[in-house]
C-alpha cells in the first residue's frame, strides 16, 4: 500500500497479497499443465505459449501505462483546470492534503448515470473522473465522500493489483481457448475415424461454416457464448490468416479440412476401417 494518510486496511492488505500468491501458484500449476499436454500432441505449442506470455505481457503493459488515458477516452471525459472547476479541483486539494498524496488529474464525464472512478498506475500519474450526474444528485459533502472513496482505489494501488491478475487471466484464457481448439481437431480425427467417411464430415464443414454467411449477425453474436459447445463456432468466417482465429475456441476450416483430407488419405492407403 501507498505511503499516505489513508488507514492502513491490513485485511485488503493480506487478501491482496494472498491473491496474488495464490494466482501466481495457480498460474504457474496450470501453464506447467497445459503446455505438457500440448507439447506431447501439438509441435507448435510452444510458440502458441510463447505468443500468450507476450501477448499477456503487452496487454498489461498499455493497460497499466495508459489506464487513465484508455479511462477518459471510454468514458468521453474531458481534464478540467481549477480555474474551470474551482470547488471540484477544491475538494480533491483538501483531500489530498489531508492523505498527503500526488493530486490526480481530474476530468468530467458528461454521462448522466451518477458515478465515479480513479485509474492510473500510481498517484503521480492518476486521473480523477466524476459524471455530471453524480455532480448534479450529491450534495458537495457527498461528493467529497466519494471523491475520498476513488482516491483510495490510487493510494492502495488497486490498479497495479488488478492489471497483474488481468495478466494471468490473459495467458490462461489465450492457453485454454489452444486446449479448446485441439480438442475440436480431436473430435474431428475420431469421428472421421469411425465412420470411415472423412470426406462427408468435410463436406458438413463446408456446408455449415458457409452457412454462417447467411444467418444475422446480431444471432451469431446472441449464440457466441456457446461457441465452445457447437459444431462449429456462431461466427462469419475471416479467413485462415484472421487474428481472430487466435481468440477462437475453434481451429479454422481450412485447418480441419487439412486434417480430414490427410486422414482420407490414411484411410485410403490402410483399407476400409475393420
Amino acid at each position: 500500500m501507498a505511503r499516505t494518510r489513508y488507514a492502513p486496511d491490513r485485511g485488503l492488505t493480506v487478501r491482496m497479497t494472498a491473491t496474488m500468491f495464490l494466482l501466481g501458484l495457480v498460474f504457474v500449476a496450470f501453464v506447467a499443465l497445459i503446455i505438457g499436454i500440448l507439447v506431447a500432441v501439438h509441435a507448435s505449442a510452444a510458440a502458441i505459449v510463447f505468443f500468450a506470455l507476450i501477448f499477456g505481457g503487452g496487454t498489461a503493459f498499455v493497460s497499466l501505462f495508459y489506464s487513465d488515458k484508455i479511462a477518459l477516452a471510454a468514458a468521453g471525459a474531458q481534464e478540467v483546470s481549477p480555474q474551470e472547476e474551482p470547488e471540484l479541483h477544491g475538494m480533491v486539494d483538501r483531500l489530498c492534503a489531508l492523505a498527503d498524496m500526488d493530486k490526480p488529474r481530474v476530468a468530467i464525464a458528461p454521462a448522466d448515470m451518477p458515478n465515479a472512478f480513479a485509474t492510473g498506475r500510481n498517484s503521480k500519474h492518476s486521473v480523477l473522473v466524476v459524471t455530471e450526474g453524480l455532480r448534479r444528485r450529491l450534495e458537495p459533502d457527498e461528493l467529497e465522500g466519494v471523491l475520498a472513496h476513488e482516491l483510495s482505489h490510487v493510494a492502495h494501488k488497486d490498479v497495479q493489483v488488478m492489471t497483474y491478475a488481468s495478466l494471468l487471466a490473459i495467458v490462461a484464457g489465450l492457453l485454454v481457448r489452444l486446449l479448446s481448439r485441439y480438442r475440436e481437431l480431436a473430435a474431428d480425427r475420431s469421428g472421421a475415424q469411425l465412420t470411415g467417411q472423412p470426406s462427408k464430415l468435410i463436406s458438413a464443414l463446408t456446408k455449415v461454416s458457409n452457412g454462417m454467411a447467411q444467418i444475422p449477425t446480431q444471432d451469431l453474436r446472441a449464440a457466441e457464448p456457446l461457441n465452445a459447445f457447437y459444431f462449429a463456432p456462431a461466427m462469419k468466417l475471416n479467413g485462415p490468416a484472421s487474428l481472430s482465429t487466435i481468440f477462437s475456441t475453434h481451429p479454422s476450416l481450412e485447418k480441419r479440412i487439412e486434417q480430414l483430407e490427410k486422414i482420407q488419405r490414411e484411410l485410403g492407403q490402410a483399407g476400409p476401417p475393420q
